[in-house]
């Protein structure tokens, strides 16, 4: 009963925090005074006079287009090379060495399409100038050109014969000056007073408590006793050869909170640690838990009722929301009864046993001090949020458990998705819906008072099935390379979840990774970093396309064959379609994968 509550909490408090913040971003991207006008107004102006900026441009679609790709491509080779060139560069404390170039290019890759799929630990593997100057700049700006394409699409709704959809250079302005650094600010200074490390000093090795023992392959050796003056380590009376006796440990620091944050509200997702929000200096408690998971929804999920007040129809804002929020209980459900109630072999050995202390279930991955319903929790936002951050570990979830959290990313990172993206990927959904249903039962397609035609159906049908097409392809490709198969944890089933995991969570813009894959190979970094090209840019090209189309169209009365789409039959339709077009691209896969792991399970 405790945890059913602590699932509708978390619900509930994200429900309460988003129609405020959707009020606030409307009124940002309108132009309208906020409380923060005052302050951050002459902020704008600077930038604009700067960069010499017209913020009474309207751009057409081709040149928005060109603005976002040609921002996204300087700042990706300036990610690049700054991770070749970060041995000789300042803040550099542990003196870390140049990242290859392959790992390098995926990096890069990674955090300029807001993905954050990470092959290395963080800790060991960037300085701080890059993770600050590099990362952490591009959480910023990667996460604002997803919203600021949301917004060209909704003057395209808005508009009526007209050709420009805003100024890209203005809307990623305000959206970074206005929303991302305040809602960033507050987020960081909360999670310094949780506990979350920021510093700018380099690492420490500290003494342990109680020193412990490690075999040559590095197991700590339970119930082992230690003689220090021979040097010795004797597991059930028996000298263990070759063991270590470990009285050191190494404690990272660095400016974690100020990325934390960032990569939470922004749906990168990129951990500063590499066990990411699973580590203690970087998640401490359950407070902070609470903050950075609640960040992960709380711009998608303000964004559906932004588009309401938006198109001045707050009910089709409340549509979408429904069918989002309608798709996230039904997999946050699936989730955690699946975690629960564990696996056979578990209970069959008592391990399915709740106690005072123990969540029961299966816990293996999970923090005791988060246990399975925050863990669980965590999983399906990270996944429907297309964030990618983690406080457990996926590898070792349930088979349906892992699934859901696949199936999230497959479905086009459209159960909120990220940040502007998610929404523009259902807009395009409801589109698709719209045409379908208007063909059912011969209605006219329209939506918000735009003829739907063919030019909006093909872009739509491109945009939502980009993701799939780069998963399939890619992940199909990594199967049959031989080398991929020594990057794998596991054999069987399991291990081609692992691979269908991985180009899941970059072709769905997510980031996070089933713990124990080895992704940091030539193959893999450089095909992996083309997937996650692939199902970013295509989408935002037809959406500016879409946005362009419908701008120019007049505003259609409504009529009585208008076809209704803020009522539940549509709501029920919408969620219909993406579950089709979901289970129809991706079925065959997950029989191969944690569909023929449960079954290998129960029989």
């Amino acid at each position: 009963m405790s945890a059913v509550i602590q699932y509708l909490l978390y619900l509930a408090v994200l429900i309460a925090l988003a129609i405020p913040l959707g009020t606030y971003i409307k009124k940002v991207m309108n132009r309208e005074k906020t409380f923060l006008s005052q302050i951050l107004m002459p902020c704008e102006n600077v930038v604009y006079k700067v960069m010499r900026v017209n913020k009474d441009e309207q751009m057409h679609w081709k040149k928005y287009a060109v603005s976002v790709l040609a921002f996204s491509g300087i700042g990706l080779v300036f990610l690049f090379l700054l991770q070749l060139l970060q041995g000789v560069l300042p803040g550099n404390p542990q003196g870390l060495a140049n990242v290859k170039w392959d790992l390098a290019f995926n990096t890069a890759v990674s955090f300029v399409t807001n993905t954050n799929w990470q092959a290395y630990s963080g800790e060991s593997t960037l300085s701080y100038f890059t993770q600050a100057l590099g990362l952490t700049v591009q959480n910023f700006v990667s996460a604002a050109t997803g919203i600021a394409v949301l917004f060209a699409l909704i003057r395209g709704f808005v508009q009526v014969k007209a050709e420009g959809l805003g100024s890209f250079w203005v809307d990623i302005t305000r959206i970074i000056i206005y929303i991302l650094i305040p809602l960033n600010l507050v987020i960081s200074l909360c999670l310094v007073g949780g506990g979350v490390i920021q510093n700018l000093k380099g690492s420490e090795t500290v003494s342990l408590i109680e020193p412990i023992a490690v075999s040559a392959d590095g197991e700590i050796l339970e119930n082992a006793e230690i003689d220090f003056e021979a040097g010795t380590v004797t597991v059930d009376g028996k000298v263990v050869e070759d063991a270590d006796i470990v009285t050191e440990q190494f404690v990272p620091m660095g400016p974690a909170a100020s990325q934390v944050a960032i990569k939470q509200t922004g749906t990168n997702g990129g951990g500063y640690m590499g066990v990411n929000s699973a580590h203690p200096l970087e998640n401490p408690n359950a407070f902070t838990n609470l903050i950075e998971m609640l960040s992960i929804l709380l711009i998608p999920a303000a964004l559906c009722f932004t588009f309401g007040k938006a198109v001045k129809n707050k009910k089709q804002g409340a549509a979408i929301f429904m069918a989002m929020f309608i798709c996230l209980v039904l997999a946050l459900g699936t989730i955690a009864v699946s975690e629960q109630l564990a696996t056979p072999q578990l209970v069959q050995h008592g391990v399915n046993i709740s106690m005072t202390d123990q969540a029961g279930g299966n816990m293996e991955g999970k923090e005791t001090r988060f246990g399975i319903a925050t863990s669980s929790t965590w999983a399906a936002f990270t996944t429907a949020a297309s964030n990618g951050s983690v406080n457990s570990m996926h590898d070792s979830y349930t088979p349906l458990g892992g699934m859901v959290t696949m199936l999230l990313m497959q479905l086009g990172e459209v159960v909120f998705g990220g940040v502007g993206c998610g929404l523009y990927g259902m807009l395009a959904f409801a589109i698709l819906t719209v045409f379908i249903a208007g063909l059912m039962v011969g209605r006219t397609p329209e939506f918000l008072g735009k003829k739907i035609e063919p030019y909006e159906m093909k872009w739509s049908v491109i945009v939502c099935l980009a993701t799939p097409i780069a998963i399939l392809i890619g992940s199909g490709i990594a199967a049959v390379v031989p080398s991929v198969a020594d990057s794998l944890n596991n054999g069987g089933s399991h291990g081609f979840s692992e691979i269908l995991y991985a180009y899941s969570s970059c072709g769905g813009n997510n980031g996070s990774a089933f713990a124990g894959f080895n992704a940091n190979t030539i193959f893999l970094n450089v095909s992996l970093g083309l997937v996650m090209l692939f199902a970013r840019f295509l989408p935002i090209i037809g959406t500016l396309a879409i946005a362009r189309s419908l701008a120019g169209k007049k505003q259609i009365a409504k009529s009585a064959g208008t076809l209704s789409t803020t009522n539940g039959m549509f709501v029920f339709l919408l969620i219909l379609i993406v579950l089709i077009i979901g289970a129809l691209s991706f079925f065959p896969a997950l029989a191969l994968g944690p569909l023929a792991e449960f079954f290998s399970n129960v029989i």
